[in-house]
């Protein structure tokens, strides 16, 4: 399967013509073994990977509400960050929750630095590069959740900036632009799993919307309904006995669930 590259997207026949000659093993299918450090080197099949990015929005859902309940600013929806960053300055008396979503705004961008050069440095869709990656990005939760559950925490989760806050959302933030370089490692640009304005207008622009079969409409259709059901989740969850440590242990331990099949599956030849 080719994803789309933009508006007015392959059709669907298309795609389908162009990858019948180019099939690719199945991502847990049944290839020869390839053991050691040649399976490290090869490159992860990307057929069922679409699945995985699908589980990061789940992950966008959990973490973007659980912070904006609590500690009102954004992980991955820089766009909010930015409106909020102005608001603050252009009201400069009012409260300073602003600098919280100015604090994710300037570590998204440095981790979109660090992971995209991270990647094209070291050859984007090798497995041990897409496995370390999204390794690195569950330590990153895992340490925001550790500083939550074991730190001094704030008194004032809404008011409150201090670095038991700020660290927190600088780490989360860091990592949640490195699912959007995963997707583009793997050559799935529709599914950037940190936006979805640009999956809507694709979605709404595709020219068959309405066919029976159509893998792309079918991913920009789950992409949100994935991420709604994040966010129900990660608001209950936040304002349960749980609380913020909470999701955050949840967002980590599903970041090992999805790279749990490329540290067992072949790689290709």
């Amino acid at each position: 399967m080719v994803p789309s590259n933009g508006y007015g997207a392959l059709s669907n026949s298309t795609a389908s013509n162009r990858t019948s000659a180019h099939k690719e093993p199945p991502l847990l299918g049944h290839p020869v073994l390839i053991s050691g450090w040649r399976k490290k080197m090869a490159n992860v099949y990307r057929d069922w990977a679409d699945i995985v990015l699908l589980v990061c929005y789940i992950i966008t859902g959990l973490l973007d509400s659980a912070f904006i309940s609590t500690w009102g600013s954004f992980i991955s929806m820089q766009t909010g960050n930015i409106i909020y960053v102005g608001l603050g300055l252009a009201a400069p008396h009012e409260p300073k929750g602003w600098i919280k979503s100015g604090v994710s705004f300037i570590a998204f961008c440095m981790g979109s630095f660090w992971f995209s050069r991270f990647h094209q440095y070291l050859t984007p869709s090798r497995h041990w590069v897409l496995c370390v990656s999204i390794l690195a990005q569950m330590g990153l939760i895992t340490i925001a959740a550790a500083i939550l559950t074991w730190g001094p925490g704030p008194t004032n989760e809404k008011v409150d900036i201090d670095w038991s806050v700020l660290v927190p959302i600088a780490l989360v933030a860091f990592q949640g632009c490195g699912q959007a370089i995963t997707s583009r490692a793997l050559r799935y640009n529709v599914l950037p799993s940190v936006v979805l304005t640009g999956i809507y207008c694709d979605l709404f622009s595709d020219t068959e919307l309405f066919a029976l079969h159509n893998a792309e409409r079918n991913r920009r259709l789950c992409a949100p309904v994935l991420l709604l059901f994040g966010v129900i989740i990660g608001s209950l969850l936040a304002h349960s006995s749980i609380g913020m440590a909470g999701v955050l242990w949840i967002a980590a331990g599903l970041k090992l669930f999805i790279v749990l099949p490329w540290l067992w599956q072949t790689a290709e030849d």
